[in-house]
């Protein structure tokens, strides 16, 4: 494929950084075969962040002729605490309801969940053996202790958080993860930014090249708040990045925060609630959930999207996201008629997922995940 076209399918919405489009650009024009990896932790329900978000860019990857991989990590699940720190849970939810939900999900997006390469970390670990914890420490020695507990946002921690010397191993492990799988394209949410710098800094002397790195959007969670907002909005006026950082936490859509997330097998009437709640300030577009589903999730691929009037009973086609942000910040639009028709697409775009999980083969895979009282 052309280079132009991978460079353009790479930096397609929602990615929002790539470390380094240089280094990306070499990659391309001397035809240096790319290596993708997106890892994940194995904890509850898959939502529209992890799915679809995620799963876009998977999918772009594999459109632009990229062998892709998904990393299940299931001893950083353990580190983290997730599903009650149980190893066999992890592992059972790993290769069950998780791996499942991305494979529906890639389908939403166009891609082909039959062309992944899913490795779970311990058989990585296994087949690594001694090399990787060579990698490991070598990795240890180009970094400090101050700088390990600030990458803490990967794991979805804020510094002070950190309980035990495991979580500082985490940080580390996912450099070497890297390596291991024999990458050279680090996929993640912008949340995951420390740990890829680290990688880009040391994989000269560690690995023998650097990788590249690339960030897609983060999406909103239904519960911010005006203040939260704000505050966010003041910390990109300065130019505040630690703050930006760490307050990502605090808006990204999380399935720790069940009130924050839609879930991609969630019912019509179960998305329509959520998204009824949600957080949508009038004329307000930047950290405005709503608004941010219709960006990253229903203009994507399709552009064309109908808001009904409650007001005048009209209805309205937009054939652009642009279309909508500039009718939206004049007041054209309601936030309950945008809630509404939101709401009603979304449903219909999950509707593959929800068959599979609730009338499908997946039914066994939330039967587990209810045995186990996975939220």
């Amino acid at each position: 494929m052309d280079p132009a076209k991978i460079m353009e399918l790479i930096q397609k919405s929602p990615t929002e950084e790539i470390l380094t489009e240089k280094r990306l650009q070499e990659y391309l024009e001397e035809g240096k075969k790319l290596k993708h990896y997106i890892g994940f932790e194995i904890s509850g329900f898959v939502h529209l962040g992890t799915g679809l978000i995620c799963m876009q860019k998977v999918a772009d990857f594999q459109k632009a002729g990229i062998d892709v991989t998904i990393f299940l990590a299931d001893y950083h699940s353990w580190i983290n605490k997730k599903l009650g720190g149980d190893l066999t849970v992890i592992r059972k939810i790993a290769n069950g309801y998780f791996k499942e939900a991305l494979k529906q999900s890639l389908k939403i997006e166009g891609g082909d969940p039959e062309k992944v390469r899913y490795v779970l970390g311990s058989e990585l670990y296994e087949k690594a053996g001694v090399g990787y914890l060579e990698t490991l420490i070598k990795i240890s020695t180009k970094t400090t202790l101050s700088r390990i507990r600030r990458s803490s946002a990967i794991m979805g921690r804020k510094e002070g958080e950190i309980v035990n010397f495991a979580q500082l191993i985490y940080p580390i492990m996912q450099v070497a993860d890297l390596f291991a799988l024999d990458v050279n394209l680090a996929q993640g949410g912008t949340d995951q930014r420390k740990a890829h710098v680290l990688a880009l800094e040391v994989g000269e002397e560690i690995a023998g090249y650097e990788p590249v790195a690339v960030h897609n959007h983060l999406l909103a969670g239904m519960h911010i708040t005006e203040s939260i907002r704000q505050k966010i909005l003041k910390a990109k006026e300065e130019g505040n990045r630690e703050l930006l950082e760490e307050s990502i936490m605090d808006i990204k859509m999380s399935k720790s925060k069940p009130e924050s997330a839609i879930f991609i097998h969630d019912s019509p009437e179960d998305i329509k609630t959520k998204i009824e709640k949600a957080f949508c300030p009038a004329k307000e577009v930047e950290l405005n959930p709503v608004m941010e589903i219709a960006k990253y999730i229903l203009f994507r691929d399709e552009e064309e999207f109908e808001v009904f009037n409650s007001k005048t009973q009209e209805r309205k086609i937009f054939n652009s996201y642009q279309e909508l942000e500039k009718d939206y910040q004049e007041g054209k639009v309601h936030p309950a008629d945008l809630k509404l028709a939101v709401s009603t697409k979304l449903a219909k775009l999950l509707e593959p997922a929800r068959k599979y999980f609730l009338e499908g083969p997946g039914k066994k895979y939330l039967e587990e995940m209810k045995e186990i009282n996975i939220k």
